[in-house]
């Protein structure tokens, strides 16, 4: 049969009613023939490839794409492993519909080529081979603390240790990962596989990573640098701190942040039998939000047996998730509720949730975002049953790193000021990026910060 260049290679995925009950990968991935087909439609662009610029990490992409078309894979995953240390995770989750794919020359007039899945299918194809990155060259005694152990901290330090420094991560939490071990569920992100495998990769570049360490608490940046040597810092300690409506009924017992529930759900294991964590065991969810975070939820909630709507201010066109996100929640038996948003939540004599009375929105003028204002409707109150409530409304860095040192300077959104193309901060040899410094927002661009401040950091400490 002729293959038609001008269209993917379609991926299987788990059928919709099966993976519905179960938190096993919704994405199956490419087989060897499948890849290398997808691969051969790519017009391999020389100079200039769109789809780099398109990528915060800058991987050569037609580099890498051209040994998958000759089937020499492990050449392939070396071409990546130059610019990027996670790329099991960025395969799978990051937004390539409006990076590396949106910009493909392939797709002006058919399809973009799925970089995204060829990614995920070399990573995938290293891991079950053995294949391990090369190890960095003699260490040159210079010592750096990377605080957080998420993507932005696990790519500095992966970046700074093949330059030969020596680097210690300080994670608060008891496993690493950050974002991609407690946010993202097991169904779009495998835990055991695909993150512990990527940590281990980085860790075998020389990379130390000690966990339950609380910066700020257990120790201060001020004390790491004057008393632990090391001679500079970087923060990537993300967004963990959830934003709330301040409507009445916020308090009761069923209401949850949206990082609440994934954590519990993913870091404390409570979608498996086995484990003993306590989670909402609502029958009726409702999520309020709409970004990725808010269909991960929703998806997670529905997994664990519930009736699950997603209430959303503006309409379809508005969603910040990716069209895939929205589409897999869609599949699965999600109702997305759209312009409505919640008022009052209603609560029994113990205080626990039992409805959530929502207001009719219509669109008005565009905002500074430059999406249209939801604007209420007067008189259009109407009430959900429900007994479960998450919030899903972003999250902003959590204010004790900032508190706890001298010097470093922070925005009125209580994110670290920092340099973009360095990381630099206000405080000397203390350089940070991601979520820490930008607020909540993609893996792939925590690790392009990642990537600026090992870059940054070297640059400061070549100097010395």
């Amino acid at each position: 049969m002729e293959m038609d260049v001008l269209k993917k290679v379609p991926v299987r995925e788990q059928d919709p009613k099966v993976r519905a009950t179960n938190f096993e990968e919704v994405c199956l991935g490419y087989d060897k023939e499948e890849a290398m087909r997808e691969a051969s439609r790519c017009l391999k662009c020389k100079n200039n490839a769109r789809c780099v610029s398109g990528c915060p990490v800058a991987i050569d992409i037609p580099g890498f794409i051209k040994e998958v078309e000759a089937g020499d894979f492990e050449k392939a995953a070396q071409v990546i492993a130059r610019s990027s240390a996670l790329p099991a995770v960025c395969g799978r989750v990051c937004p390539q519909e409006t990076q590396c794919e949106g910009k493909c020359v392939r797709g002006v007039k058919g399809e973009p080529i799925s970089i995204g899945k060829l990614e995920r299918f070399v990573a995938d194809w290293s891991r079950e081979n053995g294949f391990v990155p090369a190890k960095p060259k003699e260490t040159n005694g210079k010592k750096v603390a990377v605080i957080g152990a998420g993507p932005a901290g696990l790519t500095c330090a992966g970046d700074l240790a093949k330059l030969g420094y020596e680097v210690t991560i300080f994670e608060a939490l008891h496993e690493p990962g950050g974002v991609l071990t407690y946010g993202i569920p097991e169904f779009r992100l495998p835990k055991e596989t695909v993150v512990r495998h990527e940590v281990e990769n980085v860790k075998k570049l020389g990379v130390k990573i000690e966990t339950n360490v609380i910066i700020g608490k257990s120790v201060t940046i001020d004390q790491l640098m004057e008393e632990e040597g090391f001679q500079a810092v970087f923060i990537g300690s993300g967004a963990g701190l959830p934003k709330f409506m301040g409507i009445p009924g916020e308090n009761a017992n069923g209401v949850f942040s949206a990082n609440e529930y994934l954590t519990r759900n993913n870091l404390m294991k409570a979608f498996r039998d086995d484990y003993d964590t306590p989670i909402m065991g609502g029958k009726k969810v409702a999520v309020v939000g709409g970004g990725n975070v808010a269909m991960d939820a929703a998806r997670t909630a529905l997994r664990l047996g519930a009736q699950v709507h997603i209430v959303y201010r503006r309409s379809e066109a508005e969603l910040p998730a990716r069209v895939e996100e929205v589409h897999h929640a869609k599949e699965e038996g999600v109702v997305f509720d759209l312009l409505t948003n919640p008022v009052k939540i209603l609560t029994d004599e113990n205080d626990q949730v039992k409805g959530m009375v929502v207001r009719r929105m219509e669109l008005g003028e565009p905002d500074a975002s430059g999406r249209r204002r939801p604007v209420e409707v007067p008189g259009s109150d109407f009430t959900i049953d429900v007994d479960t409530v998450i919030m899903s409304l972003g999250t902003s860095p959590n204010p004790l790193i900032s508190s706890t040192t001298e010097g470093l300077e922070i925005n009125k959104w209580k994110c670290i000021v920092a340099d973009e193309g360095s990381g630099k901060t206000t405080k000397e040899g203390v350089y940070a990026g991601g979520d820490a410094v930008t607020g909540a927002a993609t893996v792939i661009l925590a690790m392009e910060a990642g990537k600026a401040g090992a870059k940054g950091i070297d640059g400061y400490l070549s100097q010395r």
